[in-house]
C-alpha cells in the first residue's frame, strides 16, 4: 500500500470500540482518527455498527436515539455516520450502516432461497460470516469521489463492551481480525478514567475491568483511549499499561476540549497516528498529519467573542442531538462569519396559546428567548405536536423582518401561516395534522405509503431548479441553475394552491423537474425568509457551510449584503467564488475568502 494511490496491498481496518459506560464520544473519536489518517495521505473510509434490531434508523424516535441521518442514496443512519461524513468530507452509503436487522434479513432471506443448502442456519457460523462479508465488500467501496478502493476502514461498535446485543458482533470481529491478519487490524477501546471529587484521583479501575471483559470475548486492545477530565497522569499510565497489556506510548488521553474539532489535534500531539500506523504496519507513510487548516478553524472558534443568537423553535428541544447536523450547519457558518454561537431553545409547543393558558410563566419565557434571537430557525419534525408554535414563530419572524430559515416542515408552516394571515384562510393547514381542511396547504404525495413507514419517504439527494437568478437563495448557491440537496419528507406544499400564494407575494423560486413540486420559498420585500423542502444541514462541512445556513447567519449579523453583492459565478470549472474579492488572509475579517463548492452545495471559509 502507498500514498497517493499506490500499488495496493491488502485494506487495513481500525475498530472503535467503548467500554464502562455509553456516551463517551466513540463516534466523533472515530471521526478524529480517520481524519488523522487521512492527513497522513491515507484514503479513508468508516462503517458504523449499531447493534440494535432495526433495520435503519427511519422509525426511531429522536429522543431515543438523536437525529436520524440522511445520504445521498436515501439511507437513513445513524448520526455518526454524519460525522464521519463532515470529518472527512466523504460520501457515504447505507451499506456504511450496518444493524442487526439488516444482517439477520439478509441471512433469512438466504435461508428462504435455499442458499444454505438445507443446513441449520446458526448465529456462529452464518450471522458472524455475514458480518465479516459486509464489512469486506463495504471497506472497499470509494467514498471520496476517486478510482479504486479506499487504504483504510475505520469501524465503530456501538454499545458497550458487555452489552447483550453485540455478543454476534465481537464474535465476528475476534474471528475478523484473525481472518485479515495481525498486520491489517488495529483495535482502539475507548473507555473511562473517572476522577472521584471525594479524593480527586484518576481511577483505572472501570478501564481495567471492560479491557478485561473484552479480551476475555477475544479481542485485545493495541491501542487505548482514555476520557478523563484532565490528561492522564504518568503513573496512571504506567498502571494501565502494567494490567491492560498495552504499551505507554499507545495510551493516549481523551481530555475534555473546547470544542471537538481539538479531538484529532490531540490525538496528533499524543502520536496517536504513529502507534496506529505501526500496528498496521505502514512505515512508508508520512507520520506528519497535515493538519493546518483545521488547526487554524479550531483556534478561530476557540477566539471569536461576538454572538449571534439564533432561535431554535424545535419539537425535541429536550435533547440537542435532535438536531446534531443542524447544530453543527449552524457552527460551520458563524465560524465563517466570525461570529460566536449561541443558541436559544424553544420548545414550539410552549409558543401557542394553550401553554398561555395553562402556564403563563413558561409561554412568556418562550416567547422572550425567541424575541432576543437574531434570527429564527424552524427545524424539520414530523406529528402535530407544537406545529402551531412553528407556525407563530414564522409569522413574528416575517411581520418583524426578523431573519428566517424554515427547513422541511419549518418551510411548510411558513407557508401555512402566510395562507392564513395573508390570503385570510384561516382553516388552512397541512393534511398531516387536519385531514378535513378545506384549504389544504401541504398535502401527502402522492408515491407515499400510509401503511408502511421505514424507508417509504421521498429521501436522498433530488435536484432542485432555481426559477429565478435574482433570488436570495440562487445567489448564496453561487447563481448556479440547479443544485443537489437530500431530502427526508411525506408532505409536500399542494401545487394547486401555489399560484394563490404567488400572487399574494409568496414567490417558489426553487421546484423540481416537474415544476409541481415545490422545493424553496422566498419573500422578495424580506430581509431574508426562506424555507426550504430540503435539509442542506446533512452537506455542511467545516470549512464548507451549507450555503442558506450562512445566508441565515450573515443576515442574522448584518452581512448578507456584503455576501450576495460580490456573488460571482464562474461554471467554466464547476465551482463558483463567493465573496472572492475578500482580503488572500484565510482568516481575515467579516466573511472575506468565502467559496463556493459546486459539488457539495457548501461554501469553502
Amino acid at each position: 500500500m502507498q500514498k497517493g494511490g499506490l500499488i495496493k496491498e491488502e485494506m487495513k481496518y481500525v475498530l472503535v470500540t467503548g467500554g464502562v459506560v455509553s456516551g463517551l464520544g466513540k463516534g466523533v473519536t472515530a471521526s478524529s482518527i480517520g481524519l488523522l489518517l487521512q492527513a497522513c495521505g491515507l484514503r479513508v473510509t468508516s462503517i458504523k455498527i449499531d447493534p440494535y434490531l432495526n433495520k435503519d434508523a427511519g422509525t426511531m424516535s429522536p429522543f431515543e436515539h438523536g437525529e436520524v441521518f440522511v445520504l445521498d442514496d436515501g439511507g437513513e443512519v445513524d448520526l455518526d455516520l454524519g460525522n464521519y461524513e463532515r470529518f472527512l468530507d466523504v460520501k457515504l452509503t447505507r451499506d456504511n450502516n450496518i444493524t442487526t436487522g439488516k444482517i439477520y434479513q439478509s441471512v433469512i432471506d438466504k435461508e428462504r432461497k435455499g442458499d444454505y443448502l438445507g443446513k441449520t442456519v446458526q448465529v456462529v457460523p452464518h450471522i458472524t460470516d455475514a458480518i465479516q462479508d459486509w464489512i469486506e465488500r463495504v471497506a472497499a467501496i470509494p467514498v471520496d469521489g476517486k478510482e479504486g478502493p479506499p487504504d483504510v476502514c475505520v469501524i465503530e461498535l456501538g454499545g458497550t463492551i458487555g452489552d447483550i446485543e453485540s455478543m454476534p458482533f465481537i464474535e465476528a470481529l475476534g474471528q475478523f481480525s484473525y481472518r485479515v491478519g495481525a498486520g491489517n487490524f488495529c483495535l482502539i477501546h475507548v473507555s473511562l478514567v473517572p476522577v472521584l471529587s471525594v479524593v480527586g484521583e484518576q481511577k483505572t479501575k472501570p478501564t481495567q475491568h471492560s479491557v478485561r471483559g473484552l479480551r476475555s470475548l477475544g479481542l485485545t486492545p493495541n491501542i487505548l483511549a482514555c476520557r478523563s477530565t484532565m490528561e492522564l497522569e504518568t503513573n496512571v499510565k504506567e498502571k494501565l499499561s502494567r494490567f491492560c497489556h498495552v504499551p505507554e506510548e499507545n495510551i493516549v488521553t481523551l481530555y475534555d476540549v473546547p470544542n471537538i474539532w481539538h479531538v484529532p489535534l490531540l490525538l496528533r500531539d499524543q502520536n496517536a497516528h504513529e502507534a496506529i500506523l505501526k500496528v498496521l504496519e505502514l512505515p512508508c507513510i508520512s507520520s506528519k498529519p497535515m493538519l493546518g487548516e483545521w488547526t487554524a478553524r479550531a483556534q478561530l472558534s476557540d477566539k471569536l467573542t461576538e454572538p449571534i443568537r439564533i432561535a431554535m423553535v424545535g419539537k425535541y428541544t429536550g435533547l440537542s442531538d435532535s438536531y446534531l447536523s443542524v447544530l453543527k450547519a449552524l457552527l460551520h457558518a458563524s465560524v465563517a462569519c466570525r461570529r460566536k454561537l449561541v443558541i436559544n431553545w424553544v420548545s414550539a409547543s410552549d409558543l401557542e396559546n394553550a401553554t398561555a393558558i395553562e402556564n403563563p410563566d413558561v409561554n412568556r419565557a418562550a416567547w422572550d428567548s425567541l424575541k432576543s434571537a437574531d434570527g429564527v430557525l424552524v427545524p424539520g419534525g414530523f406529528g402535530d405536536r407544537g406545529v402551531e408554535g412553528k407556525i407563530l414563530a414564522a409569522k413574528y419572524a416575517r411581520e418583524n423582518n426578523i431573519p428566517y430559515l424554515g427547513i422541511c416542515l419549518g418551510m411548510q408552516t411558513a407557508v401555512i401561516e402566510y395562507a392564513r394571515s395573508v390570503l385570510g384562510l384561516k382553516d388552512a393547514n397541512s393534511t398531516e395534522f387536519d385531514q378535513n381542511t378545506k384549504n389544504p396547504c401541504v398535502i401527502f404525495m402522492p408515491e407515499g405509503s400510509k401503511t408502511h413507514m421505514g424507508g417509504t419517504m421521498r429521501l436522498g439527494s433530488r435536484r432542485t431548479y432555481f426559477q429565478a437568478t435574482n433570488s436570495k437563495a440562487s445567489q448564496l448557491y453561487g447563481n448556479q441553475n440547479t443544485i443537489d440537496e437530500r431530502h427526508r419528507h411525506r408532505y409536500e406544499v399542494n401545487p394547486d394552491m401555489v399560484s394563490q400564494l404567488e400572487k399574494a407575494g409568496l414567490s417558489f423560486t426553487g421546484k423540481d423537474e416537474s415544476g409541481r413540486r415545490m422545493q424553496v420559498i422566498e419573500l422578495s420585500k424580506h430581509p431574508y425568509f426562506i424555507g426550504v423542502q430540503f435539509h442542506p444541514e446533512f452537506k455542511s462541512r467545516p470549512g464548507k457551510p451549507s450555503a442558506l445556513f450562512l445566508g441565515l447567519i450573515a443576515a442574522a449579523s448584518g452581512q448578507l449584503d456584503v455576501l450576495l453583492k460580490k456573488s460571482v459565478a464562474t461554471k467554466a470549472n464547476g465551482f463558483t467564488n463567493v465573496m472572492s474579492a475578500g482580503s488572500p488572509h484565510r482568516y481575515g475579517n467579516g466573511v472575506n475568502g468565502i467559496h463556493s463548492n459546486g459539488n457539495s452545495n457548501g461554501l469553502h471559509a
